[in-house]
């Protein structure tokens, strides 16, 4: 599987993405052919090679004429929608990008996605920036984006409504259910722009995954940082046959107060709203109490809905989270022919092989129930009803890289930009990245 993971040592924007895509590789004459197609006049890309602390990276920088438009989702779009050398792919991907912005600035201000006007992210620099990355991306032809958990920095930043802690909202909208990580450093780390590519782009989080390396590209921003080098590293490689895994929160809970009906029903709770697995493990507490410890898995964009689920029906007083690998078989749905009728279930695989089938209890005890048959029998008809030859193997991808975006914009004004686009990140407010 071809596999591009995400490093984000100091963050993300748009322009770093951009520039470690192209170093990775992105054929840049066709990046500035599509730019060119969005009919900006006066806009153009330029990329160059610089040193930054000591490392090696491509660093992009679009240089435009002076404008005051903000523009909305609408605007946005008749540009994209009229670029001729935008395949319609590459469309779409930007596409998601302006929309999620506008969908977390949306929320951010109650509006909606109609009224909101982009500041910073509508400026000519950014929408050149998510084009750039949206043509980029689909000229690699990857299956798999992984990112690793995302710094968003320390600090405050200025934007269209004043001063705003970091991440600035529109941006900690954005951010929701992706694992984040402190990076002890005043500034703005992590964009609405960057936090929207991976928004839209990401399939999973987690560490470098098991792969075989093939190319890595360097990405800079202009802001120099203390003790460290301001670049978005990026790999591309295959990764492993074996790489059948993902990354799921864990969330735990310890209870010695909490009745068996209230944690029951906290348990059905936890699955309704799309827990992967909800449990409890008998244990001993302080005081040698015996207690409960309630166990979650969860989606990392899950985690805070699975969690106030558990605050707000146990009562506990903590919750631990962490971010866990797990690895897992291949999966898809298949329904079996039994003597008394169609049986749903399971099929799981890894590899090219170790191919099995678990009916579907509902469906088996449903017939059990009304053809007054033992539940046993059922189960072995549905088992004997599956064919594995009949199986066509497929690894583990159900992310759509064009098809899975949430919410976006953001709202900054253009305070101290440098119309040669002089920072690292993709917005217009002294963050200098």
């Amino acid at each position: 599987m071809k596999t591009l993971f995400f490093e984000c040592d100091t963050g993300i924007s748009g322009d770093m993405t951009l520039a470690a895509l192209i170093d990775l590789g992105a054929d840049v004459t066709t990046i500035r052919d599509a730019i060119d197609s969005l009919g900006l006049a006066g806009v153009s890309l330029s990329v160059e090679t610089i040193v930054k602390a000591g490392f090696r990276a491509t660093q992009v920088k679009v240089k435009h004429p002076e404008q005051h438009a903000h523009r909305g989702l609408r605007d946005i779009t008749a540009i994209v929608d009229g670029a001729k050398r935008l395949t319609p792919r590459q469309k779409e991907i930007a596409l998601e990008m302006f929309t999620a912005i506008a969908e977390a600035e949306a929320k951010v201000h109650g509006s909606t996605i109609e009224r909101v006007h982009f500041h910073e992210v509508g400026a000519i620099d950014s929408i050149v920036d998510i084009v750039g990355v949206a043509v980029a991306f689909d000229l690699l032809d990857v299956d798999e984006v992984v990112c690793a958990p995302i710094p968003t920095g320390r600090g405050t930043v200025h934007i269209a409504h004043g001063q705003c802690p970091v991440p600035a909202p529109g941006t900690a909208e954005l951010l929701k259910g992706m694992p984040l990580r402190d990076v002890p450093i005043n500034a703005e780390l992590t964009t609405p722009t960057g936090a929207a590519i991976v928004k839209v782009l990401a399939d999973r989080f987690g560490s470098l995954p098991a792969m075989s390396i093939d190319r890595i590209g360097y990405g800079a921003g202009t802001m120099d940082l203390p003790g460290r080098a301001n670049i978005l590293r990026v790999f591309l490689g295959e990764a492993a046959d074996d790489a059948e895994t993902d990354t799921v929160v864990l969330l735990e809970t310890n209870l010695d107060d909490a009745t068996g009906e209230v944690i029951g029903y906290c348990l059905d709770q936890l699955l309704h709203a799309g827990a992967l697995d909800a449990f409890t493990t008998p244990i001993q507490m302080k005081k040698n109490r015996p207690g409960v410890m309630v166990s979650v898995l969860a989606e990392p964009h899950q985690a805070d809905a699975l969690e106030r689920i558990l605050f707000q029906e146990t009562g506990t007083f903590g919750i631990r989270r962490q971010l866990v690998s797990r690895s897992i078989r291949s999966r898809a749905e298949l329904t079996v022919e039994t003597p008394w009728g169609e049986v749903r279930g399971k099929v799981g695989w890894r590899g090219a092989g170790d191919v099995l089938f678990t009916p579907e209890y509902e469906d088996c005890a449903r017939i059990a129930r009304e053809h007054a048959v033992p539940l046993r029998e059922v189960y072995q008809a549905a088992l004997a009803g599956f064919i594995p030859e009949d199986i066509e193997l497929e690894p583990p991808h159900e992310h759509d890289h064009h098809a899975d975006v949430h919410d976006h914009d953001h709202d900054h004004d253009n305070h101290g930009h440098d119309h040669d686009h002089d920072h690292g990140h993709d917005h217009d407010h002294h963050h200098d990245h």
